[in-house]
This record gives structure tokens, sequence and C-alpha cells, in this order.
């Protein structure tokens, strides 16, 4: 394949599509996340995704906000951490340690609008190049073999994967981020860890951990409505 070549295909995978008309592919991914979800055989591995997309908010939201991003873990358990180095108190600390229970949420809202919008190859495409820039902070041997199996995954969908079996994708990822962002809090808030976020807010700035849980469940909640209201109108 010569360079144009390679240069022109690339381009033909980045470029937005047609909107994919709703069908089969709709209810089935729906049906995969839910699934992925739902059965504890199955949510145990697919938590990482979660997990992951929770670390890298806490990383997004610290560089936004001036901190510098030097790493994260996915624990072998399902768990994780980012670290941000700046202020060890103040307004980006805050932010930045907040940022971890909503992304998933967002993130999972925004695919699952894009899935109908034609620009499911365009979000595959950005989200290799993301995860690729990742490797360069992962800091432990089971993060580096996670982010890789998720990078190739992804890169083989995009490049050999049609329109609507991407778009099947980023929708079923979409609903997947949206629930597990539910499940997961969830089940921090049933332990309620010291070193969990809400827990963490509350010693840094002497607002309640009560305080800080309804701010998720607020976000979540408006995360939830904004992803249902692309998906209504193509399952009911």
């Amino acid at each position: 394949m010569s360079l144009e070549t390679l240069r022109h295909a690339i381009g033909e995978r980045i470029v937005p599509t047609a909107d994919p008309a709703a069908g089969w592919w709709t209810l089935l991914a729906v049906a995969v996340a839910l699934v992925l979800v739902a059965v504890p055989a199955a949510w145990r591995p697919a938590r990482l995704a979660v997990t992951i997309v929770h670390e890298l908010g806490h990383a997004v939201v610290g560089i936004l906000v001036g901190r510098r991003f030097t790493g994260f873990v996915v624990s072998a358990d399902m768990s994780g951490h980012a670290v941000t180095v700046g202020r060890s108190r103040g307004f980006g600390r805050v932010v930045s340690t907040w940022a971890g229970y909503p992304a998933p949420a967002v993130v999972g809202a925004v695919l699952t609008h894009i899935a109908f919008g034609g620009f499911s190859r365009t979000t595959l495409f950005a989200d290799l190049v993301i995860l690729v820039v990742s490797l360069v902070f992962v800091r432990s041997a089971h993060t580096l073999a996670t982010v890789l199996v998720a990078v190739v995954a992804i890169g083989a969908l995009w490049w050999w994967g049609s329109a609507a079996l991407a778009a099947a994708v980023v929708l079923g990822a979409g609903v997947f981020l949206l629930l597990g962002a539910w499940r997961h809090f969830g089940a921090v808030m049933a332990h309620g860890r010291r070193q969990d976020d809400p827990q963490q807010l509350a010693q840094l700035t002497g607002v309640p951990t009560a305080v800080w849980v309804a701010s998720y469940v607020l976000v979540l909640a408006a995360c939830t409505w904004w992803g249902w209201r692309a998906l209504a109108p193509h399952v009911l």
C-alpha cells in the first residue's frame, strides 16, 4: 500500500458518514450493554473500561485546571488511581478529585448522541489517539496490558469495521458507561472507604461527604436523562 493510498484510507475512516438508520444494531447494542452491567461475571472484566474513563477524567480535568498529570494505575481488582501534581489543596485539587465519577456518565451520554450522528468512526479514531497517548502515563504492567488490549480492539474496529458496526459499538459503549457509572458509584458508596473520592473531598473542603455524594447523583442523573433523549426515539 502506497503512502497516498494509506492517507486516503485513513481519511475515509475519519470523516463523518451519513446518519445511520436505527435498526437491529440499536437494540443489540443496548442489550449487550445491559448484560455487561447486570451479569456479575461480565461486569467484573467490563468494569475496567469504567475505571479507565474514571481515572482519565481525573487526569483531563486536572490538566485543564493547571495540574500536571504524571500517571495512572488500573489494578487487578478493577480499582485504580490517577496522580496529578500541584497544590495539595485549593480549587484545582478539588475539581480534579471530583471529576472521576462523573467522567464515565458524561462520556457515555456523549457517545449515545454520537452513535446516531454519523461520527462513530471519527470518535473511534479519537479514542484510539487518546489511549495511545495515555500509554506514556501507565504505571503498572496490568495497566499497560489493559490499555494495549483496548488499543488493539478499538484500532481493529476502526480500521475494519463497517459504519453500522462502529455505530453499534459506540452506542453500546455509551449505554454501558452510563449504566456502569451508576453501578460503579453505587458499589463505592456501599463501602464508603476513606480513600474514595467523596471522603477525600470532605477532608479537603470540610463540606460533608453527603453533599459530594448528592453532587454525583445529580450529575449522573442529568447525563442519564441527556443520553436517554438520544436513545428513546430509536427504541420506543
